[in-house]
């Protein structure tokens, strides 16, 4: 069974990373002048289990909620922990202590207090002046030295939502701040679409889980059985190994399946109808993103033989198709466009109409990873390939959905191993899943930052 076993901290592709944004960063705002890179890491809610900031873990590998880490132009590191650390010792568990004893472990030069101490285990995103007193201090001499501060904040009402609350609460006690801001996230996010080969092997290692869970999900399947059974029997998977899905599970049976982000998971599957499953791991931070159709008797009919066809040799001739230099969607170049490649091909079958969603989306380290869909695909991209049609008169939603990773010849499916075809999704159903030898990531595919 797979476990969440993180990589460590102090691995040298976090220092490498950050290396190499300090380099881009000299080099591409030069004209700005000298500064330091400040990076916000997210905070934590009682009532949710926390997520770090998906770029901050990529560049630090700390998963620690509150902290601010600063590199200085001479590669200096200092890691800012909210000043709370004995007290939270006793409420959470912490991987690595944030002190200066662990610096060495925690990738960093050297571990200081953000300020005064605070109540209780961690820190709001309210914190006061006094628990922000030591990093406000030292952004006010850059400040007032003229030095800037680059950081990860877009105009972006989607992107990096918490750490532009950070900033804009930093300005209440630093004003002259908003002079000195330089985002640098169109670096971050251009680093983060190639993926290495540790994230390859990460986002394998989730897809390989999502495909168990699929195949738990399968067998569970049966007339009157509610959608929430089978999210339990899938979800069991995730938790019994250490991990969380990496979204809310949809497990949309009948007309439900035509709702694309359905997540109620609140009725009973009918005999005669299909139940979509679009689900995911998040393991070691990496996301897989999943989806196959089942039909609830273990047979699909006539009709949803000749619909799910239809999606297959969609998702096929897409994949078939996909290279370096095409697009996942591009309305001014559509011969180069995934999307209205499918567009086509379903259009041939008179099903145009009713594929209503895109094509697919970059993977990562978040399902909707970062990536800008106006540049060509490129050798380290890692997307998905998600045609579907959505008919709600005949109740009939139909998806598949796999993880492609592209290498300089075309795109390899990372989940192969999840049967597709008809025939393989009802013995799946009946038979369970086959289990298959891993497949291991060849060297020269990958692509080093």
């Amino acid at each position: 069974m797979l476990s969440d076993v993180s990589f460590k901290v102090n691995e040298s592709f976090y220092v490498s990373r950050l290396k190499s944004l300090l380099s881009s960063v000299k080099r591409e705002y030069a004209k700005q002048g000298v500064g330091e890179i400040v990076l916000f890491a997210n905070f934590e809610r009682d009532s949710e289990l926390f997520k770090q900031d998906s770029s901050f873990f990529y560049l630090t590998g700390i998963e620690e909620p509150g902290v601010v880490l600063v590199c200085d132009f001479d590669g200096k590191t200092t890691l800012y922990v909210p000043n709370c650390s004995q007290e939270r010792a006793k409420w959470m568990d912490v991987k690595v202590p944030l002190t200066q004893e662990n610096a060495k472990e925690l990738g960093v030069d050297e571990v200081m207090p953000l300020g005064g101490p605070c109540k209780g285990y961690g820190i709001s995103p309210f914190f006061s002046q006094d628990q922000y007193k030591h990093l406000l201090d030292r952004l006010q001499s850059m400040v007032v030295n003229g030095k800037k501060i680059f950081t990860l904040c877009p105009d972006n009402v989607h992107r990096y939502v918490e750490q532009r609350c950070v900033i804009e609460r930093i300005k209440t006690f630093v004003p002259e701040l908003a002079s000195s801001i330089v985002d640098v996230s169109p670096i971050v996010e251009v680093m983060r679409r190639t993926k290495d080969s540790h994230e390859i092997e990460r986002l394998y290692e989730a897809i390989t889980l999502t495909a168990m869970a699929h195949d738990a999900a399968a067998q569970a399947i049966e007339p009157n059985v509610s959608e929430g059974e089978i999210q339990g029997a899938l979800e069991y998977i995730f938790t019994a190994t250490g991990n969380k899905p990496a979204f809310p599970s949809v497990v949309a049976g009948g007309k439900n399946g035509t709702v694309l982000h359905y997540s109620s998971n609140g009725s009973q599957l009918q005999d005669g109808d299909l139940v979509v499953i679009d689900i995911g791991a998040r393991l070691g931070n990496y996301c897989a993103d999943l989806t196959r159709t089942y039909p609830v008797s273990g047979k699909f009919t006539a009709r949803q033989r000749e619909l799910y066809e239809a999606v297959l040799e969609t998702q096929r001739l897409v994949a078939q198709t996909a290279r370096p230099g095409m697009y996942l969607i591009n309305k001014e170049n559509p011969d180069k466009s995934l999307h209205h490649l499918a567009k086509k091909v379903l259009a041939s079958k008179g099903l145009e109409k009713y594929f209503t969603h895109g094509i697919g989306h970059f993977l990562g380290l978040d399902v909707h990873d970062v990536g800008d869909l106006s540049r060509p695909l490129q050798v380290g991209d890692v997307f998905t390939i998600e045609p579907g049609i959505y008919i709600p008169e005949e109740n009939i939603g139909i998806r598949i959905e796999d993880d492609f990773w592209m290498v300089k010849d075309g795109v390899v499916c990372l989940s192969e191993d999840l049967p597709r075809d008809l025939d393989a999704i009802e013995k799946m159903m009946h038979e369970g899943l086959e289990p298959s030898e891993d497949v291991s990531v060849d060297s020269d595919e990958t692509v080093e930052h």
